[in-house]
């Protein structure tokens, strides 16, 4: 005869209790990966994460999206939002698609989709309270604001601004490149990074409406020829980080929350010192704690790692191999433990252990191969 203890009896009750109403706390993250082609080869991925073991596991696979370049979340987990484009960078408009989160099996359910005002959509970003998703358009050089539903749908476009200018570079910078947008911590301000003007431009964002008006001053300067690419935020709202694409660099900004202003700090080299071919920087990522930054090389095909300092300078700790062609897009994990690299040319999805005392990358279990991955999404 087992007799069960009633402080025991208590405790499986209470745990049972607790995983009933909290099972997303026992599951391993899901993971969506877009698949950067045309047609059928198209589409979102879904992976589950094994965050003890650091492997992905293939779940679902989403179709009827051609080229979804770049990826963005609610900030409530609720909704997916993707670029669609049938002829990325062609003569018509792009897409925006909404698609709502199916619990976590990896399904996602197409909402609607609207015009992405530009050609060769390359980035989003969805503001704090959820109603607004941004757009950056590469080819044409502008960005556009959309406002959302209360079912996570997206209405039509509201702002349009087009960029004008250009810059020191004859082949890459002769008219303007939007490259990204990103939303400042406070919710007040986007910044978008502008390729072909070597600018980062400043908009006032009214989250309730999703209406963009350029701020005063209207952009921040970057170093000549550097082709800001994308912009994240450190977690302390201080400061920005551009990662530069034509020459491979990463410059630190401080940000002035109260005014938009951006005053440059720092710029450093992503390439070794001896390296004499050709390479093209894409993407950044802070780990949640902001104590490292990570930068791709497209070319080199590296991970450039830095420690962080307290006045936010970088300091360069190592440069691994991503483990595939041109690495173009990052994720880490909410315990910062993880980062998976996607190396779009080379079809597949690396994925590296962070030392979280020296911020050193140590590679797991071989890369899964997946059809031109170009931007992770990962939803704890």
């Amino acid at each position: 005869m087992i007799v069960v203890r009633p402080f025991l009896r208590f405790a499986l009750a209470a745990s049972a209790i607790f995983a009933a109403i909290s099972p997303s706390l026992a599951k391993d993250p899901l993971v969506f990966v877009s698949a950067f082609a045309p047609g059928d080869k198209g589409g979102i991925h879904a992976y589950e994460f094994d965050t003890k073991e650091g492997k992905l596991k293939p779940v679902h696979r989403i179709g009827g999206v051609e080229n979804p370049f770049f990826l963005a979340l609610s900030p409530d987990k609720k909704f997916l939002y993707s670029i669609h484009a049938k002829q990325f960078g062609g003569k018509e408009n792009e897409h925006v698609a909404a698609y709502a989160v199916v619990g976590r099996t990896g399904e996602l359910k197409l909402l609607n989709r609207q015009s992405a005002e530009g050609t060769a959509a390359c980035y989003l970003d969805v503001d704090k309270t959820g109603k607004s998703v941004l757009v950056a358009n590469y080819s044409s050089g502008s960005v556009a604001s959309l406002p959302v539903k209360a079912d996570g749908s997206l209405g039509e476009p509201v702002s349009f601004h087009q960029h004008k200018g250009s810059s020191v570079n004859p082949r890459r910078q002769k008219e303007p490149h939007a490259h990204s947008i990103v939303i400042s911590p406070d919710n007040r301000l986007a910044f978008a990074a502008d390729l072909g003007l070597d600018q980062i431009l400043c908009y006032k964002l009214d989250p309730a409406t999703a209406k963009l008006t350029p701020n005063e001053p209207p952009f921040t300067k970057s170093p000549a020829g550097a082709g800001p690419r994308h912009l994240t935020f450190h977690p302390n709202g201080k400061r920005i980080y551009a990662i530069n694409e034509l020459l491979n660099s990463v410059t630190v900004f401080d940000f002035n929350a109260e005014s938009g202003v951006l005053t440059e700090k720092q710029t450093i080299p992503t390439l070794p010192k001896d390296f004499k071919g050709e390479s093209y920087c894409a993407d950044l990522k802070i780990t949640p704690d902001g104590r490292f930054l990570y930068g791709t090389n497209r070319g080199h095909d590296s991970i450039a790692c830095y420690s962080i300092g307290d006045d936010g300078k970088l300091s360069l700790i190592a440069i691994e191999p991503s483990l595939g062609k041109g690495p173009q897009n990052l994720a880490i994990t909410a315990d910062g433990g993880w980062l998976l690299c996607a190396n779009m040319p080379g079809n597949n999805l690396a994925v590296f252990k962070i030392d979280g005392k020296t911020g050193q990358l140590k590679s797991v279990g071989d890369p899964v191969s997946q059809t031109s991955p170009s931007c992770i999404m990962l939803l704890p």
